[in-house]
């Protein structure tokens, strides 16, 4: 087995920098990443930006690579050759939003993450969930009496924002002065693209909203997250990278991703209308049923980087120190060695031990308010508006270019009336 092509015990091979990249990759990569897993569970890989890193795609190893100390997320850890790259990568690298939790490793991560988990614990999140019903309500309520609509517009691009507002603490005046388009400076944008100075206005817009959102904190304290947070850096418990890199992430990474989580489930219910039924006519079924569709095509595809800080096996490949390694949620997520009929929509799947959230010390916080949201939207769209139905073909579907996650841009939709 060379770098060139990984090769199964049969023989066939999977050519190798894997080009992930391409609207057809985009809209469906599974069959892709089944190759791939046929082949073994590593591949080398290639990004838009022309980063190189290690793919890991089956479910066992990515479970293992998950958990494995070994693997750190800290970019100090990464290599020259890395470095030469990484700098057009979709994070701001240079700027002081870097040093958030999923690029922190213990004892840093432990400290850091201290301080968010009790926001989002289960019982709060089931405590508002009542208000998180009347928001969905209220965005229904603006859609057109009869379709078409734009559900990503009308809906899925303000419920969770607005959702993550209430939990969080951010003031109704600051959130609605959110631009949705400063998300965007976690899409690859390289220093000769012509998309450059958009790309570093959008950072430096996002930089001074969380510079008024401190301020605004620190001016008028309240008892939720944000202000907890903005006290821990007057006490020195937190740098100023670090709470604004928290902050960074609760915006941008708590929110986008069940925007577009919201999307890839009703696309999946939209391609399966016996599915979305019986979905809409058995509401027992929801918790089952938002598990499974994160299961079968989940909004955070790729993790972010992982380093080893040396030469290291992982699963029968060589992986130099400082090269990134990367872990394929939905492609372990397909596995048929740890999910029968893995390609089949199940809504009562059960146990389904999905790796949607992630695993291990960095597995998501937001996971039980990211289950609550997407049940309240589901069922709120389901049950308002009937005969929902996608509005276009479903090749003219527009998935997002964002290099980690999956979602549609737009998803046109027809419906009988609004209730």
């Amino acid at each position: 087995m060379t770098l060139q092509e990984s090769q199964t015990a049969g023989g066939a091979t999977v050519p190798e920098p894997v080009p992930l990249m391409g609207c057809p990759y985009k809209a469906d990569p599974y069959p892709l990443y089944e190759r791939m897993r046929e082949t073994g569970p590593v591949h080398r890989v290639l990004f838009p930006s022309g980063v190189q890193a290690w793919l890991v795609t089956g479910y066992e190893a990515a479970h293992a690579a998950l958990n494995d100390d070994r693997l750190g997320k800290n970019h100090d850890r990464g290599n020259d050759r890395w470095r030469a790259r990484a700098s057009i990568m979709p994070e701001p690298q240079h700027s002081q939003l870097q040093v958030h939790l999923l690029h922190q490793d213990p004892p840093e991560h432990t400290r850091m993450r201290r301080f968010v988990t009790d926001a989002f614990t289960p019982r709060r999140i089931e405590g508002l969930r009542p208000r998180f019903q009347e928001l969905a309500d209220a965005l229904v309520d603006e859609l057109p009496g009869t379709g078409p609509a734009d559900l990503v517009a009308g809906f899925a691009a303000h419920f969770p924002f607005q959702v993550l507002a209430e939990v969080i603490g951010l003031p109704p005046e600051l959130a609605a002065r959110f631009d949705r388009d400063w998300g965007k400076v976690v899409q690859p944008v390289g220093p000769t693209d012509p998309g450059r100075p958009v790309y570093e206005a959008r950072l430096h817009g996002l930089q001074s909203y969380i510079a008024e959102v401190v301020a605004h904190k620190r001016d008028h304290w309240e008892d939720d997250l944000l202000s907890r947070l903005v006290v821990a850096r007057d006490r020195r418990e937190l740098s100023q990278e670090e709470l604004d890199s928290m902050i960074f992430q609760l915006l941008v990474a708590g929110q986008e991703p069940v925007t577009n989580q919201i999307t890839t489930a009703l696309v999946t219910l939209f391609r399966h209308p016996e599915e979305l039924v019986r979905l809409r006519d058995n509401p027992e079924l929801m918790p089952r049923a938002v598990d499974e569709l994160l299961r079968y095509d989940s909004a955070f595809e790729l993790t972010t980087w992982r380093f080893f800080d040396k030469d290291s096996d992982l699963h029968g490949r060589e992986i130099p120190a400082g090269d990134s390694v990367i872990i394929s949620l939905c492609a372990a997520n397909r596995d048929p060695r740890r999910f029968s009929d893995p390609d089949t929509l199940d809504l009562e799947r059960s146990p389904n031990p999905h790796l949607a959230f992630g695993h291990g010390i960095h597995f998501c916080p937001g996971a039980a308010l990211a289950r609550a949201e997407l049940q309240i939207a589901l069922r709120t769209l389901l049950d308002r508006l009937p005969g929902l139905h996608l509005a276009v073909d479903d090749g003219e579907l527009d998935w997002t270019p964002a290099v980690l996650g999956r979602g549609t841009t737009r998803l046109p939709v027809g419906y009988d009336q609004r209730l």
